[in-house]
């Protein structure tokens, strides 16, 4: 799996006009998946991003985690993240995962999330969407479960 996660004050998703999922303080998600993913790359994934510490303490350190500001995720499916653009101009999709498994491997991830207390807002699978950022710091991480 693939997530890039944005540090935000706030985000929303739309979708034909109407709000989706809001969130304040907390984390942007885009999701990519292969069909690859399962199980150990969700819970992989999900003990990465509920832990990570990228959140200023009192002293101005990345040292708090989601949890410890009250911070919310707004998860957004994102399989270009697996774009190929070695050959030409046109990316290729070839290596994201077909619609089933990824929409079944995604929704996996948002419920592991829950799982750990945070609040999981969320787009819509295979949907148009319309995404509001307002990136903090920026802090910006990527993830990629093949190279754990």
């Amino acid at each position: 799996m693939r997530v890039v996660l944005q540090r935000v004050k706030e985000a929303s998703v739309s979708i034909d006009g109407q709000v989706h999922g809001k969130i304040g303080k907390g984390f942007v998600l885009l999701v990519g998946v292969s069909d690859s993913d399962g199980d150990e790359e969700v819970a992989y994934l999900t003990h990465k991003i509920s832990k990570l510490r990228v959140f200023e303490d009192d002293n101005g350190k990345l040292n708090l985690d989601i949890n410890a500001v009250n911070g919310a995720i707004l998860s957004i499916s994102q399989f270009t993240l697996y774009a190929d653009t070695k050959k030409g101009n046109r990316p290729s999709f070839t290596k994201a995962g077909e619609p089933e498994h990824a929409d079944k491997v995604y929704e996996q991830l948002n419920e592991s999330l829950r799982q750990t207390g945070l609040d999981v807002q969320t787009g819509v699978f295979g949907a148009d969407m319309l995404v509001n950022i307002q990136n903090d710091g920026p802090v910006t991480i990527l993830f990629d479960t093949d190279n754990k």
